[in-house]
């Protein structure tokens, strides 16, 4: 897809600012995709000016800063600093993921080794490091937010605010002294989970092909327990997404404050264990937490019955029994495929993707209906937004940063107040995580 011209312009400097301007004017013109009125496109232009609008989930690749992938230019990923100007995008979790397997024959070790979990850090290094670059290289534009408190205060300099959260405990080994390292590197949230189950929690989706079962530590290990508890500790929110249901639940228990999902959806717009049941998002909100619906197209929309077939018959050209549910519908999860060479899993696996995808993506239209579903089960204020941009998240209408304004269009055609958007796009994860830095004990995390 070509990147439209309009798409290009920076607000910084006057000259940017005319850009910027051109920009805008576009986006009344070209930008919705929803059809929506001229009234609703100036409406959520005005809005999307006045809120701190907040995306708690996007990935960096791991070349983000590099020559080609500048953090500034408008680039080939889903974010960087000219998307997020233009679609008034006021801050994002930008997430030190780590996972270094790549899926190399049948005996690659599923808990962590040392080569692994160097690899893993490392890729945590790096992201890190590109974070830190982008906001050492454009002071004027983007800065940290250790505190809510920062998190307002840039947005009212017009700055984006970087918040740092981290996923996969599988990259810290048996180490529970690395949180402490990294919240005093300025990270505010920590997702014990990812595919694969590892050595703090069971995933939603633990990995035949890495000799997984499921519920293998019957939710949380001991070193996952004692994480709750420090975390807690340190004032770093805890983020449940893409735990076991029996995870999540032993974190909501052991937990003296609220929890976050930071990228996921209900299980009622597709059946699978990465979305959350309508008990889990309930226990959520007792506990005082927010569900950040996730733009993940086969999180919102069930693959369609033509692409299931296709599925089917590659699967039977495979020797494979047919697809029992679609928990394994995004990787070859098949516990008989463990005993594949390497070879024959790189084939299937390409060809998996290839019809994967030809799905249509999902829609804004697709995306609100979560948002309606969830606020109908646990109300405005347990419920937020993000993307899972560079990770596979994006949908028609928010296909990345810059068309973050479409969010707020649809919302506004729904019927949603201002005050309850503000709420949906920033406000009840600030209130988490003012809650959970005023519940920290013993270490100030909050001065770098």
């Amino acid at each position: 897809m070509t990147t439209p011209r309009w798409k290009k312009a920076l607000y910084i400097s006057l000259a940017a600012a005319v850009a910027a301007g051109a920009g805008l004017a576009a986006w009344y013109h070209f930008a919705a995709p929803g059809g929506y009125a001229r009234e609703v496109v100036r409406q959520a232009n005005d809005l999307q000016e006045r809120i701190i609008s907040f995306d708690s989930h996007v990935t960096l690749p791991l070349d983000f800063g590099n020559e080609g992938s500048e953090a500034d230019k408008d680039g080939p990923g889903r974010f960087d600093l000219a998307k997020a100007a233009q679609g008034r995008l006021s801050g994002a979790a930008l997430t030190i993921f780590a996972w270094p397997e790549s899926w190399t024959g049948a005996n690659s070790p599923h808990r962590p080794t040392p080569g692994f979990v160097e690899a893993a850090r490392h890729t945590q290094e790096v992201r890190y490091n590109a974070i830190t670059a982008m906001v050492r290289d454009f002071p004027e534009r983007v800065a940290i937010a250790y505190t809510p408190q920062d998190m307002r205060r840039l947005h009212g300099e017009g700055k984006f605010a970087v918040f740092l959260s981290m996923l996969n405990a599988y990259a810290l080994g048996d180490d529970i002294d690395q949180l402490d390292r990294w919240a005093a590197r300025g990270v505010r949230m920590f997702g014990f989970s990812y595919v694969g189950n590892n050595s703090w929690a069971d995933s939603s989706r633990p990995l035949p092909f890495f000799n997984d079962t499921v519920d293998a530590l019957e939710g949380l290990s001991p070193i996952g327990k004692r994480a709750v508890q420090r975390l807690n500790d340190l004032g770093v929110i805890i983020d449940v997404s893409q735990m076991s249901s029996k995870a999540l639940n032993q974190v909501i228990q052991l937990s003296r404050t609220p929890v976050v999902a930071s990228h996921s959806a209900p299980r009622a717009m597709v059946d699978i264990n990465r979305n959350l049941s309508d008990k889990e998002m309930q226990l959520i909100k007792e506990g005082g937490g927010v569900v950040q619906l996730v733009a993940f197209s086969s999180y919102l929309k069930p693959l369609s019955a033509q692409t299931q077939e296709k599925l089917n018959a590659l699967r039977a050209r495979y020797a494979l029994p047919p697809l029992a549910d679609l928990n394994y519908a995004l990787m070859p999860g098949d516990p008989v495929i463990a005993g594949w060479p390497e070879q024959k899993v790189g084939q299937y696996a390409n060809e998996l993707y290839a019809i994967l995808e030809q799905e249509p993506p999902a829609t804004l239209k697709d995306y609100g209906d979560a948002i309606d579903y969830t606020v109908r089960k646990i109300g405005i204020d347990h419920v937020g937004i993000s993307s899972d941009f560079n990770e596979g998240g994006g949908i028609d209408g928010w296909h990345d940063a810059s068309e973050a304004r479409n969010v707020t269009a649809e919302l506004i055609t729904r019927g949603y107040s201002e005050a309850d958007i503000a709420k949906l796009w920033g406000g009840n994860f600030l209130r988490v995580w003012a809650q959970v830095q005023s519940a920290a004990r013993g270490t100030d995390t909050s001065l770098r």
